[in-house]
């Protein structure tokens, strides 16, 4: 049986019909806030569900205990405060109780209603959060870019945002649906914000050994210089399935939502996420959700123990490498060979083949993905341009 969602009840906050046209009339009259698309994806995610129970921003309370507890303020676990942060000037006269208008490139997205206007401190929840407030990790950066104020209070999604990978986006009352309509009760996910090489594949087929089906949910919206860009992930998993995993094994879907790049953290957040899809299993890497040196290699296995409550099986599965000797992908768990006939899958070593043109072993990458990534002229978000 697929995963009951986080807290017990998938939210729904997606208005349709009548009352849909009433409320977008009255969203051009109200105060107004304009949202970048990491706020626009946050406020769909809330509605449909995807960070269910939450209803819409965090209010003060709840924002405490997730940054001091990683729980709501009802001690359901929640690691990631997910808030609206607006600058003075555009809550000038707005009260508790009132109406504010979400507005996302010039039109009406959702309607909130303002239960609390407060302060924090960004670098404090940089330091909870990211363990650090070196301006050089790209989760820090961003915030202590953010604005001084934040709003909570629930949510009412009015339109849906753009969303150029409609075709391969599928909502948590969607993907139960078709679990349960492929007979899957276990259900293993995969998070990734990278294009597949062999070393994920095998994870994923060690977790697919165990469960009915797999879940595989890549990130797609804002990341950091360096990463992959959306278009490119998604293609190469397409090839990926097509070519190398059997039909109805597979699940793919993209999840619109930023990358924080927090590490341990994120890594129960993910988790979460996916349950709310339906998932019961997860799939937990090495230095999940991590970036440079901020976290240890598995210490995101170490917090999930951390979270009996979770309600989502956590699957930690090794660092995996092709041994020359076993002539095949293992761990160390399973290869007794030395260091000598190991070789690593290094993701800044693919990357670099790529920028050089240089087409990976297929020992590292299935060559039907690398035929792929090979065919942007650029498979990579550069410096200073604006991704999802």
């Amino acid at each position: 049986m697929v995963s009951r969602p986080h807290g017990g009840r998938l939210v729904d906050r997606v208005v349709r019909g009548r009352r849909r046209e009433r409320l977008l009339e009255e969203a051009l009259e109200l105060p107004r806030v304009e949202l970048d698309a990491g706020l626009a994806s946050d406020v769909a995610n809330i509605a449909h569900g995807v960070y269910s129970p939450l209803e819409g921003f965090l209010v003060q309370e709840d924002y405490e205990s997730v940054l001091y507890d990683m729980r709501l303020s009802s001690d359901i676990p929640w690691t990631i405060p997910i808030v609206l942060d607006v600058d003075p000037s555009q809550v000038a006269g707005v009260r508790e109780g009132d109406d504010l208008a979400l507005f996302y490139n010039g039109r009406p997205l959702a309607l909130m209603r303002v239960e609390e206007v407060y302060g924090w401190d960004r670098g404090e929840y940089a330091e909870r959060v990211f363990k650090t407030r070196d301006p050089r990790h790209p989760g820090v950066r961003k915030v202590m870019a953010r604005r001084e104020l934040l709003v909570g209070g629930p949510v009412d999604l009015l339109a849906e945002p753009p969303e150029p990978f409609e075709a391969v986006r599928l909502w948590p009352k969607e993907t139960r649906v078709l679990f349960e309509a492929r007979g899957w009760r276990t259900i293993a996910a995969f998070q990734t914000r990278n294009v597949p090489h062999t070393g994920h594949e095998y994870v994923q087929k060690a977790a697919l050994t165990f469960v009915d089906g797999l879940f595989i949910n890549p990130l797609v919206g804002w990341k950091k210089p360096g990463d992959y860009r959306d278009e490119v992930i998604v293609e190469a998993y397409k090839a990926l399935i097509k070519h190398y995993y059997p039909r109805d094994s597979v699940v793919f879907s993209v999840l619109r939502m930023e990358m924080r790049y927090a590490g341990p953290r994120e890594a129960i957040h993910h988790a979460i996420v996916r349950k709310n899809f339906g998932a019961t299993h997860f799939i937990v890497g090495r230095d999940h959700a991590g970036v440079g040196s901020y976290y240890g290699p598995y210490e995101a296995w170490d917090l999930f123990r951390e979270f009996p409550d979770l309600g989502i099986t956590p699957l930690f599965v090794r660092e995996a490498f092709y041994c020359r000797k076993c002539g095949q992908m293992v761990n160390e768990k399973i290869c007794p060979h030395p260091e000598e006939y190991r070789v690593r899958i290094s993701g800044t070593r693919l990357r670099e083949m790529i920028k050089r043109g240089e087409k990976p072993p297929e020992y590292m990458m299935r060559p039907e993905v690398a035929e792929v990534v090979l065919s942007h002229p650029n498979p990579f978000i550069e410096e200073g341009e604006a991704q999802g």
